[in-house]
C-alpha cells in the first residue's frame, strides 16, 4: 500500500510541476511588461527597448531639443521636448510660442487633406529656449513650460513608441505622460 501511494505521489508531480509552468506561461508576459516596459502599444512596437536606449545613447548632441509630436484633441500644447542623449522620460510637454516659427503643423483644424495635428508621434529636432514662463492650458489642466520655438527640422515621421513600448494613445485624451523612477 505504501508503495502505491509513493508511486501516485512521483506521477502527480510531473502533473504538478506542468501546472505551474502553465501558470508561469500565462503570467509571465503580464510581468513582463511592467519590468522591462514590453507590451502592445498602438504607437509601433518598434525598435525594442536596449535598442531604443542605444539609439539615445549614440545621438548627436547639440544645441537643439529631440521634440516629438503628442496630439491630442483640443489641447493646445504641442508635444514632448528632451535634450540630446537623455531618456524620453526626462521630456517635458511644452506648449509653443510661435513669435518666431510657426509650428510644424500649424495647419487649419478641420477641412483639407492635412489637419492641425496630422504630424501626431513625428520626431523633430527642434530649436529655441524656455522662456521661463508657465502656462494654463485648459483642456488639460495643465501648468506646462512656454517654449520659443525658432526652428525645426523633421527627423522622423515613424519613430515608434514614445516612453514605453506599451504606451497607447487616445486622441480625446491625455494618455502619454512620462515613467518617472
Amino acid at each position: 500500500m505504501k508503495l502505491d501511494r509513493a508511486r501516485s505521489k512521483e506521477e502527480i508531480n510531473p502533473m504538478r510541476a506542468l501546472f505551474v509552468l502553465a501558470l508561469i506561461a500565462i503570467f509571465l508576459p503580464s510581468c513582463s511588461d511592467s519590468v522591462s516596459g514590453g507590451g502592445s502599444g498602438n504607437l509601433g512596437a518598434n525598435p525594442p527597448v536596449a535598442v531604443r536606449k542605444a539609439q539615445i545613447a549614440a545621438e548627436p548632441r547639440g544645441d537643439f531639443y529631440y521634440g516629438r509630436r503628442y496630439f491630442v484633441k483640443k489641447t493646445r500644447f504641442w508635444g514632448y521636448l528632451r535634450k540630446p542623449g537623455q531618456s524620453a522620460n526626462t521630456a517635458k510637454l511644452v506648449i509653443f510660442n510661435e513669435a518666431q516659427k510657426r509650428n510644424p503643423d500649424r495647419l487649419p483644424e478641420a477641412g483639407g487633406s492635412k489637419n492641425y495635428g496630422f504630424d501626431q508621434n513625428y520626431e523633430y529636432k527642434i530649436y529655441g529656449r524656455y522662456t521661463g514662463r508657465k502656462l494654463y492650458e485648459p483642456n488639460s489642466n495643465q501648468i506646462l513650460p512656454e517654449f520659443l520655438l525658432s526652428n525645426y527640422e523633421l527627423v522622423s515621421t515613424s519613430p515608434g513608441w514614445l516612453f514605453s513600448p506599451a504606451d497607447k494613445y487616445d486622441p480625446s485624451r491625455v494618455s502619454l505622460v512620462p515613467k518617472r523612477y
